[in-house]
């Protein structure tokens, strides 16, 4: 058996398609959707992210505003900038770009931003939503996993049992209820759980976001199963130097039936997701 690839560029080529085609309509009645962007520090890789965020809102016909504060920007003077934004009625979504330096607490700055606004999907208020199935700001990369599971006709995932390896807030909490929503029975796994290998085989879909190189290999892997890379690892020079995923895709590919790549999979639909939620907070402010 060899695994179909999820290619996450075609994916978000043709959901980007349709963004652009529905802010153009909207920009008809005299709106454009309007994203804007924090990058405190000089993180190189935090500055790359920023770059394709705001290059992908120019392609997609929408408005950016990029703020960019030096290292040393204390957390009351981020919170001010995150509180003009707030007001700010030509912004829709605003998105503060982690990690902020360590003498920053991330959870201010979440709680900062208005929900109205949140289109990272990590305000308590957007967590609870999801949580108890209301309608919300769902964080982009489990938004775009679920997009790459419709595309291959998994919509409905009644009878299957979800596998998801991590617990931040950004992914695997957020990933889990977005399954459990689709009706699948889900097992969250992380480093405190026992015998992994055979939790990740009972799987029939395996999301792993766990932020180490290679770990799943083809032993833990149920045969045919759909396997979500969400990580993104960049080996040391020694070996090369190239990005990775958590799964070790050579092997893997052999065994599952469905298998995403890193680079090329969830990456790219994770900032399509959030042009998508910056255009439905658009929506919303305009009614």
């Amino acid at each position: 058996m060899t695994a179909i690839r999820i290619d996450g560029n075609v994916l978000a080529a043709k959901v980007r398609e349709r963004i652009a085609i529905d802010v153009a309509a909207l920009k008809a009645k005299g709106i454009t959707p309007g994203l804007a962007v924090v990058l405190v520090g000089d993180d190189p890789a935090s500055q790359v992210y920023v770059r394709n965020k705001v290059a992908a809102c120019a392609k997609a016909g929408m408005h950016s505003v990029m703020r960019r504060l030096p290292a040393e920007t204390t957390q009351a003077e981020l919170l001010a900038v995150v509180d003009e934004l707030n007001h700010d009625t030509v912004v829709h979504g605003i998105l503060v770009q982690f990690p902020v330096p360590k003498h920053i607490s991330e959870r201010a700055v979440i709680a900062a931003i208005t929900p109205e606004k949140d289109v990272d999907g990590l305000h308590p208020e957007s967590a609870g939503a999801l949580m108890i199935g209301e309608p919300g700001f769902v964080s982009c990369t489990p938004l775009g996993c679920m997009e790459m599971l419709k595309d291959i006709g998994m919509t409905d995932l009644r009878g299957k049992h979800a596998v998801v390896i991590g617990r931040s807030n950004l992914v695997g909490k957020p990933m889990a209820m977005l399954l459990l929503h689709a009706n699948a029975t889900v097992t969250i796994c992380h480093s405190g759980t026992k015998d992994l290998a055979a939790q990740c085989r009972q799987a029939d879909v395996l999301v792993a976001a766990v932020g180490k190189p290679r770990f799943i290999t083809a032993d833990m892997v149920k045969p045919g199963a759909v396997v979500i890379d969400v990580g993104i690892n960049r080996l040391p020079e020694s070996e090369g130097g190239k990005l990775v995923g958590d799964v070790d895709f050579a092997s893997v590919s052999e065994v599952a039936g469905y298998l995403t790549p890193v680079p090329g999979g969830v990456g790219p639909m994770t900032i399509t997701m959030l042009l998508q939620n910056t255009l439905v907070a658009a929506n919303l402010a305009a009614e």
